[in-house]
């Protein structure tokens, strides 16, 4: 599929005339490409639910001056389970009953986005026994940072196109045949 978007990409790239004003291929090639990078997130996320543990330690690798030195909680797995649970639901299920999980992962994006050092110091605490022997490098705030904008991406790509809600769904569902019983009722 990238192949093929890559081929468009470069097909008109090559022509004399750009796409026409309107053209349906910048939709269609964002459409695609939207699709494959969900794909890929929810590949990660099954990863991360039933092997949390090399990326565990790819983490630490990334991070740390000493991973081999540091003891992990047993909540470790469970949070990184967790994380790819998350990202699983929200990506396969859209934000249709799972609006509280979109939420939250998105203000923890922005958080991480916005002020890295606090949330790094609460990570710590919660995965490793002994913070005090814990040896940082010095990119572990920008890696944060990409783990935020990782979070928002999740988030945004969780939102199917055209499935905003307006305010006329929200007029018409006031109107429904149930919501005029409860109130007659």
């Amino acid at each position: 599929m990238l192949k093929s978007c890559l081929f468009r990409v470069s097909i008109d790239a090559t022509t004399a005339d750009p796409p026409a004003a309107g053209s349906k291929f910048l939709p269609r090639a964002v459409g695609e490409v939207r699709h494959m990078l969900r794909e890929l997130l929810i590949g990660f996320g099954v990863v991360e639910i039933l092997k949390p543990e090399p990326i565990i330690r790819l983490c630490e690798r990334i991070g740390l001056r000493n991973p081999g030195k540091t003891e992990r909680r047993p909540l470790a797995l469970t949070g990184a389970r967790l994380e790819g649970l998350v990202f699983v639901w929200l990506l396969v299920r859209g934000r249709q009953g799972s609006t509280l999980v979109s939420a939250l992962l998105g203000a923890a994006g922005l958080a991480l986005v916005l002020v890295p050092r606090p949330i790094i110091e609460l990570s710590q605490h919660l995965v490793y026994a002994e913070t005090d022997r814990l040896e940082l490098q010095p990119w572990v705030v920008p890696a944060a940072r990409l783990l935020g904008v990782l979070y928002l991406t999740v988030t945004l790509l969780s939102q199917r196109p055209g499935t905003e809600t307006t305010d006329e769904d929200r007029d018409g569902a006031d109107r429904s045949p149930r919501w005029r019983r409860r109130r007659s009722g």
